[in-house]
């Protein structure tokens, strides 16, 4: 098998580069020896490529930076693990945004249904929210990672923690920070699931983008997705509100293109600005229209229930002694944190006025300056471009090289969707590999 990545042992020119000339004990070859696959990242898209190959015939040594694997996938379960979602599929599909007919493709070989089937397999057993999110039984991450990880070392999966990746050595070996020092491992093809750059202390970091960049392979910056953006509040809001739920709104923006939409959602007031399911769920358009003007306008319907009109009649009878915040609960059913927004919006003018009142609650003006700092993201958009990639998340630059999960150039709101998409990919490049390697 001529590749660059089958070495039977580290040769002298790595001396050259400075790295010690070792060998690790599991990755010389010999002629005899079936081929080995060095599966990088012991996340959800890495643990999926592990079973797919093992499943082929492969043996597979799973190397990962933490101490255990899967501390991202136990933290997304510390409130109840949300696994995919119960939706058709031809909608489920649209949540990826600009990518949807590349996942879509991922997505057909293992969609939401095989993922409940695949868990039903490890004697999870799961059911489908009001939300149409789909939970575990007993909405824990830990038993099924645990059942997960046995049936792993049961059909061969050799686990190596504490071996970060620094990329290749000049032969094409890997080379890994250890304990002992720095490691070089040689094997026949390699999957790369090592995620994107939020939640840097769980192993997800993005230091992988300079060796690969190195390596010739188009990767789109980083960015946050799935995270909050910034608003200027005032001093009484910001300490006041911060943490309160905005429950029934309806969000109305601008998308990439420039074409009006609107959804349906609830978000939180934070100290910061504005977070949650909601703002997630369009986050990719408001992220992109930061980058180009500078900053985007959200327009928040703060009750949906109302037609305009109507409201404005409703907030025009006389109120008597009752204050603006207590009529605006009463006649527009607004809590205390919507009445907060309106007072952090309305001038006086249009707070005296029923009509320009109406206006601002059915249309409530938020002008967002930037989203929040990758680290406190819960995913991450950009990656390796999807164009650097074959049918089988094959690296056109690198051949044997097989990519997966979060650190590819795709992304999704919250919901199951980025989980679904992590597992359907990792499946992929593991079947995509023990293909490469039994040719």
């Amino acid at each position: 098998m001529a590749t660059c990545l089958m070495l039977a042992i580290v040769d002298d020119r790595n001396d050259a580069d400075g790295i010690s000339r070792r060998a690790c004990d599991h990755g010389r070859m010999t002629q005899d020896s079936s081929p080995r696959l060095a599966i990088v990242g012991g996340g959800p898209a890495g643990l999926m490529a592990a079973e797919a190959a093992c499943a082929d015939g492969i043996q597979v040594d799973l190397y990962d930076a933490m101490g255990s694997v899967g501390r991202k996938f136990l933290l997304a379960g510390k409130g109840g693990l949300n696994l995919t979602h119960g939706e058709p599929f031809a909608r489920f599909v649209e949540r990826y945004g600009e990518r949807r007919g590349e996942v879509a493709r991922w997505l057909r070989a293992f969609d939401a249904d095989a993922l409940r089937d695949w868990a039903r397999g490890l004697g999870v057993e799961t059911f489908v929210g009001s939300s149409g999110r789909v939970f575990p039984a007993d909405m824990k991450a830990a038993p099924l990672l645990r059942r997960w990880l046995h049936r792993l070392r049961a059909a061969g999966v050799t686990f190596h923690m504490h071996h970060r990746w620094l990329g290749w050595t000049g032969g094409g070996a890997l080379r890994f920070a250890a304990a002992e020092g720095e490691r070089i491992v040689a094997a026949d093809a390699v999957v790369l699931a090592l995620g994107g750059a939020s939640w840097p202390k769980l192993g997800s970091d993005g230091a992988w983008v300079a060796p690969l960049c190195d390596a010739g392979v188009d990767i789109a910056p980083l960015q946050s997705a799935n995270c909050g953006f910034e608003i200027a509040w005032s001093e009484h809001l910001r300490t006041r509100f911060a943490g309160a739920p905005l429950k029934s709104v309806v969000a109305h923006w601008l998308d990439r293109h420039g074409i009006a939409q609107a959804r349906q959602g609830e978000c939180v007031l934070s100290e910061y600005g504005i977070e949650g399911s909601l703002v997630y769920a369009i986050g990719a358009d408001l992220r992109e229209r930061v980058a180009r003007d500078g900053g985007a306008m959200l327009h928040l319907d703060l009750a949906p229930g109302i037609p305009r009109v109507a409201l404005a009649e409703r907030l025009a009878a006389p109120r008597g002694k009752h204050s603006l915040g207590d009529w605006l609960r009463r006649r527009a059913h607004l809590d205390a944190a919507k009445c907060a927004l309106v007072f952090e919006v309305a001038d006086k003018v249009a707070l005296a006025d029923p009509v320009a009142l109406a206006a601002r609650i059915k249309a409530l003006p938020l002008t967002l300056r930037a989203p929040r700092p990758l680290g406190e993201a819960i995913s991450t958009a950009g990656g390796v471009r999807l164009e650097a990639l074959d049918e089988h998340l094959m690296l056109r630059a690198r051949p044997g090289t097989f990519c997966a999960g979060e650190m590819l150039d795709w992304e999704a709101p919250t919901g199951g969707y980025l989980l679904t998409a992590c597992f359907a990919s990792g499946l992929l490049a593991g079947r995509g590999a023990a293909r490469w390697l039994q040719q």
